[in-house]
C-alpha cells in the first residue's frame, strides 16, 4: 500500500462510498447468485421429495458429491484465518488490506460447508441427529470414529472465525456510527451504535483490544491446521486403498491454503477492479499472495507424487491398484495402452493435476503475477482443480475397494450437480452482500500503515 497518496480521510471516504447506494449492475450480479441459489433450493427439493436415490450414490459409492463439496469448503475457509491469525503474527504488512474479506469468505465457506452432510443423510429435518450428544434415544456416542471429532473440530473452527471476525470490525463499527451521525444518517447511526459496543478509542480501549486480538490469533493459529488434519482422519483412519495414508493431514491442510489463497484471489480481484482499490489492494499484494499460491502448490504437487510412490514402494497390491485406477481406469493389464474403462474419476485426476500442478507455474513470472486477468484465470483454474481433488479422493477410492465383485462405478445426477452450484450461489451471494454491508477492509489497520495526521493535516 502506497503510503504517498493514502490519508486518513480518503481512505474514509474510499471504504464508506463502497457502502453507499449499489449500482444497478450490482442487482443484476446478485440476482445471477440467487438463481444459482435458487437451482440449490430446488435440487433439495427434488431429493427430498423423491428420496436420498435420486442422487447418484449407490453401494459401494456412499460418499460422493456432497462430502466433495463438503472437503472443499472446509478448504476454502482457511485462508480467512491464515491471513488474519498466521500472517498478523509473522508480522506479514499486506494482509491488512485483504484480511477482512477473508475472514467473511471464512464464515460464509464454513456455513456452506456445513450444510452438505446435512444434506447427505436424505433427510435434512433430522439433521440434528449428526451433533455428538447423549440422548434419549440409547445411541452413546463413539467417540473413536473421527466423524464425531469432525463435528468438534468444524463447529469450533466456526465459532473461533465468527468471534475473530466480529471482534476486528468493532473500531470499524465505531467509525461507521460516528460518520453516520455526522450527516444526519438516524438509521444507519441506529444500527452501528450497537454494533461499535461503546467504542471511543481511549488508550484503555486499545490496550485490552489489541491484547484480546494477539490472545484470538494465538487460538485460531492452531486451529487453522487442526481442523482440516482431522478431516483428513475421515478418510485416512479407514482402511480404504487410497485412504489409509499418513500423508492426508499435511497433504489436506496445505491444499486447504493453497484453495483457499486462490479464491481470495478469484474474489478480490474483481472487487478491487468494480470498486477502483488499486491503492489498497495493490500490485505487491496481489504479488505476496500468489507467492504463498506457488509455494502451496509446490507441496501439493509433491504430495501427489508421494502418494503414487508410496503405493508403489509398500507393494500392497491393493494401493498400487487404486493409483492405477485413478489415472487410467479400469485395471485390464499393467500396460498404458489397454482398452481402459475410462470414467468421471479419470476425468477428475486429470483435471486436478492440470490445475494445481502446471496451471499455476506462469505465476513463476513477473509478469503473469502482475497481470490480473492472468492471475484471476489460474486462480479460477486452481479452484476447479481442488475440487476435482476432493473428488478424486472421495470418490474414487470407494468405487475400488478390496473385492472386485462389490465394485462400482459412479457418476453425479442432476440433483447433485444442482446442490453443488447452488451451494458456489449461497457463498457468493452472501459474500455479494457483506461487501455492501460492512467494509470489506479494515479502515483502523489501513491507517496504521500510513502516516498520522499532523496539524492542519487530514
Amino acid at each position: 500500500m502506497s503510503d504517498t497518496k493514502l490519508t486518513y480521510a480518503k481512505i474514509n471516504d474510499d471504504l464508506l462510498a463502497m457502502l453507499e447506494k449499489p449500482h444497478p449492475s450490482y442487482f443484476l450480479l446478485v440476482l445471477g447468485f440467487l438463481v444459482a441459489l435458487m437451482l440449490g433450493v430446488l435440487s433439495v427439493a427434488l431429493q427430498v421429495d423423491v428420496g436420498i436415490g435420486y442422487a447418484g450414490m449407490s453401494h459401494p459409492i456412499g460418499w460422493g458429491f456432497y462430502i466433495t463439496n463438503f472437503v472443499f469448503w472446509i478448504g476454502i475457509g482457511h485462508a480467512g484465518t491464515l491471513i488474519s491469525a498466521v500472517f498478523y503474527l509473522t508480522r506479514a504488512p499486506w494482509r491488512n488490506a485483504i484480511y477482512r474479506s477473508a475472514e467473511a469468505m471464512t464464515v460464509f465457506a464454513v456455513m456452506t460447508a456445513g450444510m452438505f452432510p446435512i444434506l447427505h443423510t436424505g433427510r435434512p429435518w433430522l439433521g440434528y441427529f449428526l451433533i455428538p450428544y447423549p440422548n434419549q434415544r440409547m445411541l452413546w456416542i463413539n467417540f473413536k470414529s473421527p466423524l464425531a471429532w469432525d463435528v468438534f473440530a468444524v463447529t469450533t473452527y466456526m465459532t473461533v472465525s465468527i468471534l475473530f471476525f466480529v471482534m476486528g470490525l468493532i473500531p470499524d463499527m465505531a467509525i461507521l456510527r460516528d460518520e453516520a451521525i455526522r450527516r444526519g444518517q438516524k438509521l444507519k447511526a441506529l444500527i452501528y451504535t450497537p454494533m461499535a459496543l461503546a467504542w471511543r478509542g481511549t488508550n484503555h480501549q486499545w490496550l485490552h483490544y489489541m491484547r484480546g486480538y494477539l490472545i484470538f490469533a494465538a487460538l485460531a493459529t492452531p486451529l487453522v491446521f487442526s481442523v482440516h488434519s482431522i478431516v483428513s482422519w475421515d478418510f485416512a483412519m479407514s482402511s480404504i486403498p487410497g485412504w489409509h495414508t499418513t500423508i492426508f493431514a499435511p497433504y489436506f491442510v496445505a491444499g486447504a491454503i493453497f484453495s483457499g489463497l486462490a479464491m481470495v484471489m478469484t474474489v478480490l480481484i474483481p472487487v478491487r477492479v468494480v470498486f477502483g482499490l488499486e491503492e489498497y489492494i495493490t500490485d505487491h499484494v496481489v504479488q505476496s499472495v500468489c507467492r504463498v499460491i506457488l509455494f502451496t502448490s509446490m507441496i501439493v504437487g509433491y504430495a501427489y507424487a508421494t502418494e503414487f510412490f508410496i503405493a508403489f514402494y509398500s507393494g500392497n497390491p491393493f494401493e498400487k491398484a487404486i493409483f492405477y485406477f485413478r489415472p487410467f481406469g479400469a485395471m485390464t493389464d499393467w500396460t498404458l495402452l489397454g482398452d481402459h474403462d475410462f470414467g468421471f474419476p479419470q476425468i477428475a485426476f486429470w483435471l486436478m493435476v492440470f490445475c494445481n500442478v502446471i496451471a499455476p507455474l506462469p505465476l513463476w513470472r513477473f509478469k503473469i503475477r502482475t497481470n490480473l486477468v492472468a492471475v484471476w484465470i489460474i486462480t479460477i483454474l486452481i479452484n476447479i482443480g481442488m475440487w476435482f481433488e476432493r473428488f478424486n479422493i472421495v470418490g474414487s477410492s470407494l468405487q475400488r475397494d478390496f473385492l472386485p465383485h462389490a465394485w462400482g462405478s459412479y457418476w453425479p445426477t442432476i440433483v447433485e450437480v444442482g446442490l453443488t452450484i447452488g451451494g458456489f450461489g449461497f457463498f457468493f451471494t452472501l459474500f455479494a452482500l457483506f461487501v455492501k454491508a460492512l467494509p470489506p477492509m479494515a479502515i483502523m489497520e489501513l491507517k496504521e500503515a500510513i502516516h498520522p495526521p499532523m496539524k492542519g493535516g487530514k
